[in-house]
């Protein structure tokens, strides 16, 4: 049995005896019922990743930043030159980036994972040297990665976030660096949900119209040259098609996303998903194991088109909505203070019983 087969065959779906207790849990506290919203769903849904009643509180926190390099940047896809990803990893290790900063602000922890930078990095104190390739092939001309390499770096997702785990993070947080990394999202997007490239394809770190139906195009293509289309017999809900669409369109970073997100999804402990790189990457971890659904939470909605569509697919409520579209795991740190607030008020607001407060009639 491979690494990947032991982490998903841990996966059990959310504890349902759990989430029901969550629910009465919440209708008897010191509010009206549902007075919480969405937080209140989070709260179920912790409980039923965890399978205790309150959930343990999803601190401290961990934030990973996988950071690799795209062959398809060749196409122009992106105003960024590809030197930017190294550069801005230096930047995240000197920890003047805006995840730095927000991971401060939230008491996260912040790892840095070289899975496939297009160029060598001096060691530094937070960066795990995992380089499986120095970046993708170009997707548009045929498969971004070897299935070996999209294995080695699912592994490498798995790796970090059991040593992170191990180390007493208690919630996890995706983070991503990659110049031209929307293009390999819009392609996963496309592949997983099954919606056509100009409906999910957007201007990423800022592109003009020109260049924008120019990297619809390469979006098309790399489906095409890939055969990962319906009519191509192309069913991402069969294993060995998940794992060759990731493989064909995905990044190194993508693919350790989702490896991240299922070893989470293993050890019972929540992600909080970050904008459309992580998206696309829980697509790909969700097609391998659907149960790993309900170990993430939306930390926010993105700007780029394609995030909503795979809130929608993935059935995610984002907690924020400031049309963020940095990535980093900016959205997530963002969104992890509510994470915790939530799970808070199961621990430490009083029921109507034992605060002697009366209840509104049946």
């Amino acid at each position: 049995m491979t690494p990947l087969d032991e982490t998903i065959s841990a996966i059990r779906p959310a504890d349902q005896d759990a989430m029901a207790r969550a629910r009465e849990h919440q209708d008897r506290l010191t509010k009206p019922r549902g007075a919480l919203g969405a937080l209140e769903d989070v709260a179920v849904r912790l409980a039923g990743a965890a399978g205790a009643c309150p959930p343990p509180m999803p601190v401290p926190a961990a934030l990973a930043i996988f950071a690799a390099d795209h062959g398809v940047h060749a196409q122009g896809v992106s105003p960024w030159p590809q030197e930017v990803t190294t550069q801005m990893v230096a930047n995240f290790l000197a920890g003047g980036a805006v995840a730095n900063a927000f991971a401060a602000s939230a008491g996260a922890s912040v790892t840095v994972v070289d899975v496939g930078v297009a160029a060598d990095l001096p060691g530094a104190p937070g960066l795990r040297a995992r380089k499986v390739a120095y970046g993708t092939a170009d997707l548009s001309l045929g498969p971004a990665m070897t299935a070996d390499q999209a294995a080695a770096a699912l592994h490498t997702g798995v790796e970090t976030a059991r040593d992170l785990i191990e180390a007493g993070a208690r919630c996890l947080i995706t983070g991503d660096m990659g110049i031209a990394n929307t293009t390999a999202s819009a392609a996963l997007i496309c592949a997983y949900t099954g919606r056509d490239a100009a409906e999910v394809t957007g201007r990423g770190t800022g592109i003009d119209d020109a260049t924008h139906q120019h990297k619809i195009g390469i979006v098309r293509r790399a489906l095409e040259v890939n055969r990962l289309r319906e009519t191509d017999g192309f069913a991402p809900e069969r294993r060995d098609d998940a794992l060759r669409a990731l493989a064909a369109v995905g990044g190194l970073e993508h693919a350790a996303i989702a490896g991240f997100i299922l070893a989470a999804a293993a050890a019972r402990v929540p992600v909080i998903l970050d904008g459309v790189i992580a998206g696309s990457a829980a697509l790909a971890a969700v097609a391998l194991a659907p149960a790993a659904a309900a170990y993430c939470v939306a930390g926010h909605r993105s700007a780029e088109p394609g995030h909503a569509a795979t809130l929608d697919h993935l059935g995610l409520r984002p907690l924020v909505d400031l049309e963020l579209r940095l990535g980093e795991g900016t959205g997530g740190l963002l969104a992890h203070p509510l994470v915790s607030a939530a799970v808070r008020v199961m621990h430490e607001v009083a029921t109507f019983d034992s605060a002697g407060v009366t209840d509104k009639e049946s």
